[in-house]
């Protein structure tokens, strides 16, 4: 069996061999700046073009609706710092939800700061915003709805259809982070309803370091970055080409691969579980049981740390995380956890397993008997301490 187990990509994924050649022209042959007029550089923008016309058709958008950046966090901040920018005095309140990534909760603190009201609506037990509540928090002040299509820690997919018509119904900009969907779940930007969305390579299979942010036309938005008017004009910064090509090959691949692959990746996901339900007592699946991505297995140990656990996992050579790998080394229990109403004591134990296309039913099985070896083994310690 090959070593080591890697079950945590919903941090990040290998970059995928095809997606890698596509890349390793615009390193070191093709360099030019795509801002320039001659040869090279015109190469290098034909290819930015190309990648931006491969986003798009993932996502069901147009390719000039599809505006790259440096990354999920980036792309998040840019949609709701953007769409505050462009409203102005007219508009100051935002919805969101509690268990939102970070780039959204940060975004909207700063939004705070600046005399917005931010409303966050609810989640139930499993995860889920429910579209009502939604619809209730509306003022004639909205000017931003914004909530993710699934989340990164528990793997719940939201409502997002039925929100993005309330949305459209009042006239509010909508915004949804759909970082862990892209790739893993059809994301029509159309049948969501969405007028802005959020897109990272290193998701997908793609590199580090580059993203979008999908804008539908006539969407109010205001650059975040300004400088020499690329993006036309909404984006300054030099083209980061290797990355951008990179992520177009990732969105090729997903549209060739991606339905197959996870619908695999489903069954070892279930597998995954159902063994550790049945090795393991007090083992929870948290998350919507059904409604969730196909490679998210968030399951809460009682009586077990679980930074504790995912370094015997470690030691293993099992790699997974203990909540979001963005929150890594966070003293502070889990945003979504704690919103979800998950008891104390769970939260202390939970670890996210997130599954890829590498990934084999012999991994899985040893994952399965590690987790119950270290789980009782860390259980023993503690009864004895």
């Amino acid at each position: 069996m090959q070593l080591p187990v890697y079950l945590d990509h919903s941090a990040t994924t290998p970059v995928a061999p095809e997606v890698l050649q596509a890349m390793l022209p615009f390193f070191d042959r093709a360099y030019g700046n795509p801002s320039t007029i001659y040869t090279m550089g015109q190469e290098a923008r034909e290819a930015v073009e190309r990648a931006r016309e491969q986003v798009a058709r993932l996502v069901n958008a147009d390719a000039d609706e599809v505006f790259f950046t440096s990354g999920g966090t980036e792309s998040d901040n840019w949609a709701i710092k953007g769409v505050a920018r462009a409203w102005r005095e007219r508009k100051n309140h935002l919805i969101t939800t509690p268990i939102e990534h970070h780039a959204v909760l940060e975004a909207c603190e700063s939004l705070r700061e600046m005399g917005w009201e931010i409303t966050f609506v609810p989640v139930d037990s499993t995860g889920l915003v429910d579209p009502a509540d939604v619809r209730r928090a509306i003022t004639p002040c909205t000017g931003l709805i914004s909530v993710m299509h699934a989340n990164n820690e528990v793997g719940t997919i939201e409502p997002i259809a039925e929100i993005g018509a309330i949305a459209r119904e009042h006239g509010i900009p909508f915004h949804t982070d759909a970082v862990q969907t892209v790739g893993r779940v059809p994301v029509d930007i159309e049948a969501l309803k969405a007028d802005l969305l959020t897109i990272s390579a290193h998701k997908l299979y793609g590199p580090k370091g580059v993203g979008a942010l999908i804008v539908r036309r006539g969407t109010p938005i205001r650059p975040l970055l300004d400088g020499g008017g690329q993006e036309r004009g909404r984006r300054g910064g030099t083209y980061n080409v290797p990355g951008i090509v990179g992520l177009g090959a990732a969105a090729e691949r997903a549209m060739r691969c991606a339905a197959e692959e996870m619908e695999r990746v489903r069954g070892l996901r279930d597998r995954l579980v159902a063994g550790i339900m049945e090795r393991v007592p007090d083992a929870i699946l948290t998350g919507h049981p059904v409604q969730r991505l196909p490679n998210n297995a968030h399951i809460a140990f009682a009586g077990v740390e679980g930074e504790s656990l995912v370094l015997s996992l470690d030691a293993a050579g099992i790699y997974c995380s203990a909540g979001a790998a963005c929150s890594s080394g966070d003293t502070e229990p889990s945003h979504v956890l704690v919103a979800m109403g998950v008891e104390p004591r769970l939260i202390e134990g939970s670890v996210r397993f997130t599954l890829g296309k590498d990934n084999t039913e012999e991994q899985i099985d040893y994952t399965i008997e590690q987790v119950a070896r270290a789980v009782q083994k860390l259980r023993s310690l503690r009864v004895r301490a």
